[in-house]
């Protein structure tokens, strides 16, 4: 069976969509990770001070997002490697929207061990 073609208003495209959104976003972290990384090796007091302002309720619910991003991110990858690799099935729909609630089940679970 051929896949349908994904419009704007499928799920495939929105998946499609948020995958790439999550790919750019976590681009942008890296960086910024290694740079925090960084700082543990050559300046521990501006890491101190720096781990001491992630305490901050807004930088955990940031990290929550980060948590959500890496999961639809892993999740879109998955989909993915489904869609290239095995048969096409009708329940992709279903497939996407289970990637999604993945990705956000594992953000509530971060947000709840962080608080």
């Amino acid at each position: 069976m051929k896949p349908p073609v994904a419009t704007r208003g499928h799920p495939a495209y929105w998946a499609f969509v948020l995958h790439r959104i999550s790919g750019v976003g976590l681009a942008v972290f890296l960086p910024l990770h290694f740079y925090v990384l960084a700082m543990a090796v050559d300046e521990a007091a501006r890491l101190d001070r720096f781990l001491a302002w992630t305490e901050n309720p807004l930088v955990k619910l940031a990290e929550a997002g980060l948590v959500i991003l890496l999961a639809a991110h892993l999740a879109g990858g998955l989909r993915l490697l489904a869609v290239e690799f095995l048969p096409w099935r009708d329940r992709q729909k279903d497939y996407i929207a289970l990637g999604g609630g993945f990705a956000v089940v594992a953000g509530l679970f971060f947000l709840l061990g962080a608080f």
